[in-house]
């Protein structure tokens, strides 16, 4: 198995560098009690199963390009700089299959006549748009591009079906990326991208019906395995040793998930971000979310060594090195 394509710096020396964040959480949270109304569970069977707690969720009238917005503006205003010549979203849930979300984003955060464009890679989306956007950058067709995850993805739920529904919540987060060097803090690294939609695999994360459906033993095997796999590729692209890994962030799929991917590297106590507890799993906007939340609460400071590694439908998985830069979190 090959370790999948790679992104990095292009042949001048220019690297995509992060240089703004931002996050937005719909305002409604559903607890375990509330979703115990709906199952013959518990809230301990819940939490033990998922790691999760609360979970946001978009209510009526909140669609994904209203949460994608959101978390966009903050991280324009975090950017503290002009604006963006490309808009790139990734989502599972855009507002409409046809015309794609991205082009509406962008003309209301005030960057018509951007490039715009949906990429879908479920919950590797974010990482497929960054490699997206960092060769947009390293190819010189864009100076500035702003990134963003942003899902509904609770509206693929079976509300009936408790395998699936404790696990998802909604939300948004993005960055914005310019022109810089490789040797600066922020340059996104060499990105490992992989799929496998063979034979079974490709059906093992679905919508099936109208819902969501998931073979969960299976893709909990996969899921650490390609996690594991694409981090150390991306770290050894890196010349990172694990040990010398400051921030681990994982796909937040599932507590149990991190968690076997953190032992696999190694890393655990505070190297471990983790935000799942309070949000669930936001599909592709995860990653995202949990930068920006771990920058606004310091677990994630400037010079850290973080590794980002996530895994999704498709199949699909990737990773990505940053030495973390100095950012404000715009709330």
């Amino acid at each position: 198995m090959t370790a999948g394509r790679r992104a990095g710096a292009g042949p001048s020396g220019d690297a995509a560098v992060i240089c703004g964040l931002g996050y937005w959480l719909p305002p409604d949270v559903v607890t375990n009690a509330d979703l115990c109304a709906h199952f013959d569970t518990s809230e301990e069977w819940i939490t033990r199963r998922t790691g999760i707690r609360t979970r946001r969720v978009a209510g009526p009238g909140l669609s994904t390009s209203d949460m994608a917005v959101e978390a966009g503006a903050r991280a324009l205003r975090s950017a503290d700089g002009p604006g963006a010549q490309a808009v790139v979203l990734a989502t599972t849930t855009p507002d409409r299959t046809c015309p794609a979300t991205a082009p509406e984003v962008a003309s209301r955060l005030g960057l018509t006549g951007a490039a715009a464009f949906d990429v879908a890679a479920v919950c590797t989306g974010f990482l497929y748009a960054l490699a997206t956007a960092s060769g947009f950058i390293t190819a010189g067709i864009a100076d500035r591009v702003l990134v963003i995850a942003a899902e509904r993805f609770t509206t693929l739920l079976d509300p009936l079906d408790r395998a699936t529904a404790p696990i998802f919540g909604d939300g948004a987060g993005a960055v914005v990326l310019r022109r810089g060097s490789a040797r600066e803090q922020g340059a996104i690294g060499r990105t490992v991208l992989a799929s496998d939609g063979d034979g079974d695999r490709r059906d093992l994360i679905r919508v099936e019906e109208g819902y969501f459906r998931m073979e969960g033993r299976t893709v909990f095997r996969q899921a650490v395995e390609r996690m594991t796999e694409a981090g150390r590729a991306a770290a050894g692209a890196a010349g990172w040793s694990m040990d010398t890994v400051d921030r681990l962030v994982v796909h937040q799929a599932n507590a149990r998930v991190s968690a076997a991917v953190a032992s696999e590297f190694g890393i655990t106590g505070e190297r471990h971000a983790q935000n799942i507890a309070d949000i669930g799993n936001t599909a592709a906007a995860s990653i995202p979310i949990l930068l920006a939340q771990s920058t606004e609460d310091h677990t994630i400071e400037a010079g850290h060594r973080v590794l980002i590694t996530g895994f999704g439908g498709g199949l699909t998985w990737g990773a990505t090195t940053v030495v973390w830069p100095q950012l404000k979190v715009v709330a």
